[in-house]
């Protein structure tokens, strides 16, 4: 049995795509590496692999050269000689989470703020191994900012880029509007040449330009995704988006009589109204499952809006700058003297909208947005999505899998990583606790491997602490 289980590994670990040397990273990268040895055993460890399977205990790891080598019962593993072996009896392992909305700027009412140090560090110390930006006011920082991860420069997850918002008239100064499908086509091939990754259509963009978007986008391999209004998820599908961000909370569908290329203004009274059981909102749920398009669930954003959510956290106060904090605190007393607030009914519609589109076989996965009200902050606000997802009605292995398989399908990357599977590059999470068991564990990350490289989660969370809202 031993045998075999090793022989296969090294077959898997014969081909692929190699991973990131250690040797290769800078003084910079290396202050926060605790283990960095060819081979590592995890021994003892409960796994949940990310595909949905139920959580299996007394597993062990074993990395090689950047991957996973082996996934087994302990007593069916010989552990190599040359391992370094790490004893994580009452730990947890799942994969590296993929955050598919996470931004590296961050807002509050009185700021935005390019976090080009604190958010990739905070989002790896948090166990977020890859992000997707999904919208960029600073389209070339994250790209430079990709490149000096991916080479080793600087700390920080697996970056997939989303090129500056594509909008409407009467947008934010920092998107870009586009008037026409000739103007649409031309920004997508200028910023595919650039080298992003996606593009993100905003709340005021017209039907055509989308349309022209989305098809200029395909003819050069880039995938659209959008935070839609003027469209209706039903039309977007329709035209061939890729992926929908925010769920229920931007979905116009049910707006009566609404014009094409128009976002209107009864979008939220639409939604306190529609019946989730009945016949529109199963129509946009089938019309998305049937066009394989995907959505982006956000709760940890929105629920900042609801009152009195979510708990107070002193771990993400004190990650803040002290202006940040004020000014989030001072937003989150505002929206919690409301007592006819619209978001207390919305969020649980918005929760029970995701539910229904994944038993409905819909692909789900999930990103923090750190924007807005200030306190969803990058990595904590992942974490914090596990939480709300539970409370939505998944199991955590449905979970776990929306938050890493899922996005690396909708990435593409699914063969490379997003699961715990012989072959795939080592993206781990090691939590002390039980998530599965005690949802608030999920916070109590010890260390991070990316591409077998185990980064102190401790020691990052305290280089940046109150510099979110500044660097």
């Amino acid at each position: 049995m031993r045998i075999a289980v090793l022989f296969a590994s090294v077959i898997t670990l014969s081909t692929g795509v190699v991973a990131q040397p250690v040797s290769s990273l800078s003084d910079i990268v290396r202050e926060f590496v605790q283990v960095d040895a060819p081979v590592v055993a995890l021994t003892h460890v409960q796994v949940v692999d990310g595909t949905g399977s139920p959580a299996a205990s007394d597993q062990t790891i074993v990395l090689r050269s950047g991957r996973i080598a082996v996934v087994a019962p302990s007593d069916t593993v010989a552990v190599p000689a040359d391992a370094e072996v790490l004893d994580l009896t009452g730990h947890t392992v799942i994969p590296g989470f993929i955050g598919l909305h996470d931004h590296t700027f961050y807002m509050t009412r009185g700021r935005r703020v390019q976090l080009n140090f604190s958010a990739p560090r905070l989002y790896l110390a948090s166990g977020v191994t890859t992000i997707r930006t999904t919208g960029a006011f600073s389209p070339y920082s994250e790209l430079n900012l990709k490149n000096s991860i991916a080479t080793g420069e600087l700390p920080g997850p697996r970056m997939y880029i989303t090129g500056p918002y594509i909008t409407g008239t009467g947008a934010m100064t920092q998107m870009k509007t586009v008037s026409s499908p000739e103007d649409a086509r031309r920004v997508v091939a200028y910023w595919a040449e650039e080298g992003v990754d996606w593009f993100k259509a905003y709340t005021r963009i017209g039907h055509d330009e989308l349309a022209a978007a989305i098809h200029e986008a395909h003819q050069r391999g880039v995938k659209v995704t959008g935070h839609l209004c003027s469209v209706s998820f039903t039309e977007a599908v329709g035209l061939g988006i890729d992926n929908i961000e925010h769920g229920f909370f931007t979905n116009s569908d049910y707006v009566e009589g609404k014009e094409q290329g128009v976002c209107p203004p009864t979008v939220r009274q639409s939604l306190l109204d529609v019946d989730l059981d009945g016949v529109e909102v199963q129509t946009t749920i089938r019309e998305m499952v049937d066009a394989n398009v995907a959505m982006t669930s956000t709760l940890a954003v929105y629920e900042l809006s609801v009152p009195n959510r979510p708990p107070l956290e002193d771990r993400v106060l004190e990650m803040m700058a002290p202006a940040a904090r004020e000014e989030y605190l001072q937003t989150r007393n505002e929206i919690s003297s409301r007592d006819d607030s619209p978001m207390a009914t919305l969020f649980p519609k918005a929760q029970a909208f995701e539910k229904a589109f994944v038993d409905a076989g819909g692909l789900l996965a999930a990103g923090v947005d750190p924007t807005g009200m200030g306190g969803a902050l990058p990595g904590y606000g992942d974490q914090r999505n596990y939480e709300l997802l539970l409370e939505a009605g998944f199991t955590p292995e449905q979970v776990i899998q929306i938050m890493t398989l899922n996005g690396a399908q909708v990435l593409g990357e699914d063969h490379r990583f997003g699961s715990i599977e012989a072959g795939k590059l080592a993206d781990l999470v090691i939590i002390n606790g039980d998530p599965v068991q005690r949802a608030s564990e999920i916070r109590n990350v010890t260390l991070v491997f990316k591409e077998g490289v185990g980064y102190d989660s401790p020691k990052l969370i305290e280089s940046v602490k109150g510099l979110v809202g500044l660097r």
